[in-house]
């Protein structure tokens, strides 16, 4: 687990300003350093909380600019306390592209931020890599997570690294080539029947009674952290004074919407961000719980009835912490919008054929979404948009994907 000089491997301490985790539903807290999952007095999600009064916003913010690139350069705002404790593959720091002015956009300057490169092939690596890091920190020896697919791969390639035990489950239909590299790498792979929700509650119906400690997302405080670095990042390589005027983001289990807000407000709170970016949640049509409930100014997630989508990271019908990611949302001045399928697929091939960018699904719903964007008003000619492309496309076959769309329209 060796990084470079000053980064994972090392002794000796990390600088983490970790003082407590809290729960923002109802006001409890809880010990950071012993395992926790969600809420013990009301069942919700928990969030880390750092000391920021005792870190200097501008002197910290040069310093960061100096360290090694990966996500690690956060360190002092992530809850890893010894870097021995660091599980690292090198995540983190994936490039923005510009894409300029694309068709169904005119007068916006597009970017795209592109996770598809870090290790595993998706974002998922930045939630897991901290996760699992203090899983290990804390004494934690089996791990599990109900997933779609990249976070499992994500906690079969971690856990293999930090030398732990992983059971994954999925649900049955996963892309066999993605079930074969969780086993190859040593974890135990469960194919359930549902949905992720029926899934999820399988998976921790099976684990009640043994030692797995649950990494599901916002069900335990740390794969968010992770995420945050999602907002650092955008922050450091594009300044604060030139950020975007919107992010447009894919949303299943909404943790990264909530992980960039939490590093927008951390750096807003060290003096180092006067702005934030507008966030939107991009969801299938047949899967779009956040967008209904923004719509319908909900102050939470209601599940959704019969899901169904191609992309397999957009098909959550109950996110967890579902009022955390309407909170991102709205506090950003953000929205919601719901893309077809149809459209996903054609964002795939246009994106790998006009700009070279090989992206699962879920990410080109992002591109999807900016015409209609548009459209509604929600994007005005003259403004900057990233779209943050979540994973590679590498293991989609777009005229397979293109193909069971004709196919759920025969039958």
């Amino acid at each position: 687990m060796a990084g470079a000089p000053g980064g994972p491997g090392e002794a000796g301490p990390t600088g983490s300003r970790l003082v407590r985790l809290s729960c923002r539903a109802c006001c409890a807290e809880a010990d950071p350093d012993r395992p926790q999952g969600v809420c013990a007095t009301c069942g919700s999600a928990l969030f880390a909380e750092y000391d920021l009064a005792t870190l200097d916003g501008p002197a910290w913010w040069r310093e960061v600019a100096g360290r090694p690139p990966t996500l690690w350069r956060y360190r002092e705002l992530l809850p890893v306390r010894d870097r021995r404790n660091i599980v690292s593959l090198g995540e983190g720091f994936s490039p923005v592209l510009d894409l300029g002015e694309v068709s169904g956009a005119p007068g916006l300057r597009v970017r795209a931020k592109d996770d598809g490169g870090l290790p595993t092939g998706s974002f998922k690596a930045r939630g897991m890599a901290v996760a699992v890091s203090r899983a290990v920190e804390l004494g934690l020896p089996t791990l599990f997570v109900p997933s779609a697919g990249n976070a499992a791969l994500a906690l079969a390639a971690y856990g293999a690294r930090a030398h732990r035990s992983v059971r994954v489950y999925v649900p049955e239909g996963t892309l066999p080539s993605l079930v074969a590299s969780c086993r190859a790498y040593g974890a135990e792979v469960r194919s359930l029947p549902g949905t992720l929700r029926e899934v999820g509650a399988a998976a921790r119906a099976a684990e009640r009674a043994g030692s797995g400690f649950d990494l599901s997302t916002l069900r335990e405080p740390y794969r968010v952290e992770g995420k945050k670095t999602m907002g650092f990042e955008i922050v450091e390589q594009l300044g604060p004074d030139r950020l975007p005027d919107a992010i447009v983001y894919p949303t299943g289990g909404g943790t990264g919407l909530v992980g960039m807000y939490r590093a927008f407000v951390a750096l807003r709170d060290l003096g180092l961000l006067a702005r934030f970016p507008r966030l939107y949640a991009v969801q299938p049509e047949g899967c779009a719980p956040v967008v209904r409930a923004l719509r319908e100014e909900r102050p939470d997630v209601a599940p959704w009835e019969a899901p169904a989508t191609i992309a397999p990271g957009l098909l959550v019908p109950a996110p967890f912490a579902g009022a955390r990611i309407l909170e991102a949302v709205r506090a950003t001045g953000g929205g919601g919008i719901a893309v077809s399928d149809a459209s996903i697929v054609e964002a795939m091939r246009v994106l790998a054929r006009d700009h070279g960018l090989s992206v699962a699904p879920e990410a080109a719903a992002t591109f999807a979404a900016l015409p209609a964007l548009v459209d509604r008003g929600d994007l005005r000619p003259g403004e900057s948009v990233l779209l943050y492309l979540t994973g590679t496309g590498l293991a989609f076959s777009i005229e397979g994907l293109a193909a069971s769309i004709g196919a759920r329209a025969g039958s």
